[in-house]
């Protein structure tokens, strides 16, 4: 059903393609994805086949050019797959990770042989992809990570450890933040790409953590003791990896608006639907004031994120996204998704916090989005830069 406050509402970038790469999507997720959400959520992590049959169809890597597999395309591309994700309810696969950050990284910064080793498999969903920033004693604050790297001969020997890690249980491929100069603090960083199939000498994936939400999505600790990656595996020059990530930062965190934005749209088609059917004092909740007043509230916080989120895609596209604005989408998004969830589930009464129905999954996934990416009061102060 469209959303409340949406109808006929058509993202200005949006062409025919857009809507075939859409339709696409939500029959991969709703029909071969979330009928195995149950079992899923049971183990922790989604199926390493979910994305080989995801790179099958083509959804992987949309934006990577056609001579390394991908589907030649933009962000635009990517923010309508990661929509229909979200608007589906599907929440293990590691897309946005696996197809909105680390094959930015590799296509961005890798050199060509780079580019066409691994590439293709993160298209195909062969590698699964992951980046490695987060440590146990640091998060936001990138500039102070302390896993380190020493040049050794033909390798890069590595030692620390990383954690809440997208992906990290399945990853194949991880583009990892280290020290190769611990005197610096951030000229002294730079990015390996690991490569982990088969668990090699020197890394241990550890505990899968538990979350309150995203239970089917895989996060997990990462350790590296006398790991070695070989120093062809550098990515770009070192030194250069703050700031390769805080040019790939405001990608990352469009792609958390994106999805801040699809919940928000399908949280107000949940509770719009239950107040047409829930009957409470004789008739449907809608004919109740306070509910009316309460989805028109939401309603209108969805319709204009959404249209400042196209904004900003449409500036990503251009390649003018500042820094700035990038935090902005952010913040406004992330709070807006807690926000209008919470007041969505409000409208269910006590079912609203039963398993039962979706809204009470989407009121504990929302949670961590004003905390990864850059924990929202990282946001604010990014923009108080610039005033």
């Amino acid at each position: 059903m469209p959303t409340p406050g949406l109808d006929g509402y058509v993202e200005p970038w949006r062409k025919p393609e857009h809507d075939d790469l859409a339709e696409l999507a939500r029959t991969f997720f709703t029909k071969e994805v979330l009928p195995h959400a149950a079992r899923l959520e049971q183990q922790g992590h989604p199926d390493r086949e979910h994305y080989r049959r995801a790179g099958e169809l083509g959804l992987l890597g949309l934006s990577v050019p056609e001579e390394y597999g991908g589907g030649g395309g933009d962000f635009t591309h990517e923010a309508t797959l990661l929509h229909e994700q979200t608007l589906a309810g599907e929440g293990s696969l590691g897309i946005a990770v696996h197809s909105g950050i680390v094959t930015g990284y590799l296509n961005d910064y890798g050199s060509e042989e780079q580019k066409r080793r691994w590439l293709p498999g993160l298209v195909s969903g062969e590698l699964v992809g992951a980046i490695g920033m987060t440590e146990p004693d640091g998060g936001s604050d990138v500039q102070a990570i302390r896993t380190r790297a020493i040049r050794d001969g033909d390798d890069y020997v590595v030692n620390g450890s990383k954690t809440f890690i997208t992906n990290g249980i399945l990853a194949d491929l991880l583009v990892l933040a280290v020290k190769t100069d611990t005197s610096a603090r951030a000229h002294g960083i730079s990015m390996l790409v690991c490569e982990l199939t088969g668990d090699p000498a020197g890394f241990r994936r550890g505990r899968r953590i538990e979350k309150i939400g995203l239970h089917a999505n895989d996060t997990a600790e990462l350790f590296f003791d006398d790991f070695r990656v070989p120093a062809a595996n550098l990515l770009g020059t070192e030194g250069s990896g703050f700031i390769q990530m805080m040019r790939q930062l405001p990608q990352e965190r469009l792609v958390i608006g994106v999805g801040a934005v699809a919940a928000m749209q399908r949280a107000v088609e949940l509770a719009t639907a239950y107040a047409k059917e829930r009957v409470a004092f004789g008739k449907p909740l809608i004919g109740h004031q306070n509910t009316r007043m309460v989805l028109a509230e939401v309603a209108t916080r969805t319709r204009v994120s959404r249209a400042f989120l196209d904004d900003c895609i449409q500036r990503h596209a251009r390649g003018e996204l500042d820094v700035a604005t990038a935090a902005m989408a952010k913040l406004y998004l992330t709070e807006g998704q807690c926000e209008v969830v919470d007041r969505c589930l409000q409208i269910f009464g006590g079912y609203g916090y039963t398993t039962e129905y979706p809204i009470a999954k989407m009121y504990a996934d929302a949670r961590v989005q004003k905390i990864y990416g850059g924990t929202n009061e990282i946001m604010k102060e990014l923009i108080s830069r610039v005033l």
